[in-house]
């Protein structure tokens, strides 16, 4: 007798319930379709129209996972959606392209076959001569830099014979560079970019490098010779502040010129004859 008299009141509740439940099962519906565009951005389902009860709230995704909705998908979200060309700006498009030159390009160099002990050689001969001399540098910076960090100089070294030996690396080191830009790096630069000469930012890295190195040069070189006259005192402080400014660029020009002239970079732009001819 109870349960009759319950039924009625629990037939009413459930047909009230019966329109939430529609309203669930649409969304249930509509999140089951926008799983499958994410699972899928290059392919749009083609379902029915989503129904209007579909969340306002957009799922937070990249540009390149964005799919475009139907017309009258859109038409029933009353939302106008952008499609997969207009999502991605021409930035990132320009971005895209350059990236896929220099893998191609990087692709390009690793398809070549390994050199032989004899082509290796020809190739990598301008680096090993680089090196020599870049040595003689490096020898003569460590012998400054000694002195200047250690606040003495060499021992059995006469403070005359330290000046001089600053003075000769700071003029061997323009004639070297002298040398380069003049004779040998136009002669690169006929193929290779790295060597290219310009103004400011215009010219190649290892150029622009160059005239650092020579801006600091120039406060050393006034220091020694002022030291040399007299004009000056010899402090192993100041010898290091003048030093010190220049010291990053010159260590990673050395070795920069030389990985440039190396065998692996040279055979992208010279063949063994012409390797052979390049003055050096």
């Amino acid at each position: 007798m109870l349960f009759s008299r319950r039924l009625p009141r629990l037939v009413a509740s459930t047909l009230h319930l019966l329109p939430l439940l529609r309203q669930q099962q649409h969304q249930a519906v509509a999140f089951t379709t926008l799983n499958i565009v994410a699972a899928n951005p290059l392919t749009c389902p083609a379902s029915p129209p989503l129904a209007s009860t579909f969340p306002s709230s957009r799922p937070t995704t990249k540009p390149r996972q964005a799919c475009a909705m139907s017309s009258s998908a859109a038409a029933a979200t009353g939302a106008a959606e952008p499609t997969l060309a207009a999502s991605v700006p021409a930035a990132e498009a320009s971005m895209c392209a350059a990236t896929n030159k220099s893998n191609e390009k990087e692709e390009e160099t690793n398809k070549l076959p390994p050199l032989s002990a004899a082509e290796f050689k020809v190739y990598n001969r301008m680096a090993e001569h680089m090196d020599l001399f870049h040595a003689h540098f490096r020898q003569s910076w460590n012998l400054l830099w000694s002195a200047a960090t250690g606040g003495k100089r060499p021992a059995g070294m006469s403070p005359r014979a330290f000046l001089a030996e600053g003075l000769q690396f700071l003029h061997y080191l323009t004639v070297h560079h002298n040398i380069e830009e003049q004779h040998i790096f136009p002669v690169l630069a006929r193929k290779m970019p790295e060597f290219k000469a310009g103004r400011g930012n215009g010219a190649a890295e290892l150029l622009r490098q160059h005239r650092q190195i020579h801006a600091g040069m120039d406060g050393l070189e006034a220091y020694l010779t002022a030291c040399q006259s007299g004009e000056a005192d010899l402090e192993m402080r100041v010898l290091k502040t003048k030093m010190e400014s220049w010291a990053d660029v010159l260590w990673t020009h050395l070795d920069h010129e030389v990985k440039t002239l190396g065998a692996e970079n040279m055979r992208k732009y010279w063949t063994p004859d012409e390797m052979r001819r390049l003055p050096m």
